[in-house]
């Protein structure tokens, strides 16, 4: 066994470590060579003073000078102890901070900073959409600009696309002109009206249509053998025979009459023409008056083509609104032969003809104690409610296309018919209220509203039915801020105004531009050439081209041979 030897270790008794005094120093030449020492802290940590665990002898850079015995002691190449080989790479060392960047405390931007790498497609393709959604709400606000330049109420639809519905000729003089500010103002009560008569003859509403949903909607039909009658006031006999009897001084239709009452909320131009007649006052409608079509998105913001031919233009989507609610007025009812007649047939029909299902109500009511007015109202179906008989008025409203809405009636009807009510009262609070009026009109005990929409967007000729919903006119006026007495003190300032005049011929139009009515002297032989002035082309008829241009030529026989009856009767 290889002996030990413990070189000489000399005590210090002045502190740790070898004595510094000489007499030492012959001591210290038998301590073994790369012994480190260093002076140290507490805090400092503690190396080894010896391994006997490893081994340089296959150390390839040791120096061959050195005493393989002393590798015990040698710690050039441990890690532990700086200087030797390790010396550069020691003097290159930086402390740096580890600690985790700080997170900002608000917003969640901070979850996406790690994973910028991860996703970079789907994030371009973010950045993208924003970019693009950014650049279509700048042009729509650029649109708005510059459309809302000319002011007044709604001025960016009527500057950007309208006309006046009639041509003012040089010749006509302006009497007065009234803006829709003092309409808003006025009210009026009104006793409650008595009916003179009664006309035409109703079929049954059929109940099974109140639970039509999206998801079992039916076709709309088309009724090609039916005929409707817009008949104007001085072309009524009733009318005119009421007129001779002196039941009235001022004559109307419950058309005109709701178009006057809802006169603020127009944005269409429109025209009622006013004769009078010694002491009595006639409101009539010129032949092929917008007041036989139904606006369509009249109140809306949303900018329609302006193309006449364009499918989604106002004038193609009232002519396809007025079709729609033709033939729905008539599709939800018992077609069974079942009817319910008036006093007197239809006054407009001919023999063995087959007319729609209306009935004509001839109204009365009294303005002040020497003006009375009778106006023409109608109902379109009637319904049995405990044992008696309850009168209805069928509308119906049509969706063109969801991307002029922002609402899609076929998902959101079933879940959420609230919000499309909205809309609808948003876009066309003009027909809304007129409806609503003319139900009220002829006391009717429900309106009837019916939600129609295309089979597909693009197809303006095909629809189904997705709803119906019944409201009771005068609370619904109240939901749609439709007051009764703002409507009557509109329809009797007209009358006093017009009451002051000479007779003589007259035409009260909506201008186009402002929202104000203005009243026209015109000749006696004014609008008697109508059709000629402007007539409508045969693709632009209320009901479709392709499959009904037969009953369109059927009509215009059948009213042709009533204007001649009319005539003559006159």
């Amino acid at each position: 066994m290889v002996g030990f030897e413990i070189g000489d270790v000399p005590f210090n008794v002045d502190g740790w470590g070898p004595p510094e005094s000489a007499t030492t120093a012959a001591s210290v030449l038998n301590h073994p060579v790369n012994v480190p020492f260093a002076p140290f802290s507490r805090s400092d940590k503690l190396g080894r003073i010896a391994d006997w665990t490893r081994s340089n002898y296959n150390n390839q850079n040791r120096s061959n000078n050195r005493n393989p015995a002393d590798s015990a002691f040698d710690f050039t190449n441990d890690d532990s102890f700086g200087g030797g080989l390790n010396a550069d790479e020691d003097a290159t060392f930086r402390l740096v901070d580890g600690k985790p960047p700080p997170r900002p405390k608000f917003g969640p931007k901070w979850r996406f900073q790690n994973n910028r790498n991860q996703l970079p497609q789907r994030r371009d393709e973010e950045v993208e959409a924003r970019k693009r959604e950014a650049e279509k709400q700048r042009a729509r606000r650029d649109r708005l600009y510059h459309a809302n330049r000319s002011g007044g109420n709604n001025p960016r639809r009527e500057a950007a696309v309208f006309k006046s519905s009639v041509d003012i000729q040089p010749e006509w003089n302006m009497l007065d002109q009234i803006p829709f500010s003092t309409f808003t103002k006025l009210s009026y009560s009104v006793p409650e009206p008595e009916d003179l008569l009664t006309c035409g003859s109703l079929e049954f509403y059929d109940k099974t249509y109140d639970r039509t949903t999206p998801k079992n909607e039916r076709r709309l039909e088309r009724f090609k053998n039916r005929n409707f009658f817009k008949v104007t006031t001085t072309d009524d006999p009733i009318i005119r025979r009421l007129a001779n009897e002196d039941k009235a001084t001022v004559f109307a239709t419950d058309s005109i009459l709701s178009t006057l009452m809802c006169a603020p909320r127009s944005v269409y131009s429109w025209d009622i023409v006013i004769q009078r007649v010694g002491n009595k006052l006639f409101f009539d409608k010129r032949d092929g008056s917008q007041l036989d079509l139904l606006s369509v998105n009249e109140t809306s913001q949303e900018l329609l083509p302006e193309a006449k031919d364009d499918i989604n233009s106002a004038h193609s989507l009232s002519v396809e609104a007025a079709y729609i609610n033709q033939n729905f007025s008539q599709q939800v009812l018992h077609r069974d032969g079942k009817k319910v007649g008036f006093e007197e047939p239809n006054p407009f029909a001919s023999e063995g003809e087959e007319v729609a299902s209306v009935g004509y109500k001839y109204r009365r009511w009294k303005l002040d104690n020497n003006v009375s007015l009778v106006a023409r109202c109608e109902v379109q179906s009637v319904m049995d409610v405990n044992n008696q008989k309850s009168y209805l008025t069928v509308n119906a409203l049509n969706e063109f296309d969801p991307k002029y809405s922002g609402v899609d009636w076929r998902r959101k009807l079933d879940t959420q018919r609230g919000a499309v009510l909205a809309t609808e009262l948003k876009n066309n609070a003009n027909k809304l209220a007129k409806w609503t009026a003319q139900a009220i009109l002829a006391n009717a005990d429900m309106m009837k509203l019916g939600y129609v929409t295309r089979v597909h967007p693009r197809d303006h000729f095909n629809h189904v039915i997705l709803a119906v919903v019944g409201y009771k006119p005068k609370e619904f006026a109240g939901q749609i801020n439709l007051n009764t007495s703002n409507m009557w003190g509109i329809v009797k300032a007209i009358v006093d105004l017009c009451m002051k005049l000479n007779e003589g011929k007259y035409v009260l139009v909506k201008d186009p531009q402002k929202p104000q009515v203005r009243i026209y002297e015109v000749p006696a032989d004014a609008f008697e050439n109508d059709y000629v002035e402007e007539p409508l082309p045969e693709d632009e008829q209320v009901q479709p081209p392709v499959e009904s241009g037969d009953v369109l030529e059927e009509n215009g026989a059948a009213n042709d041979v009533e204007n001649k009856e009319l005539k003559s009767g006159a």
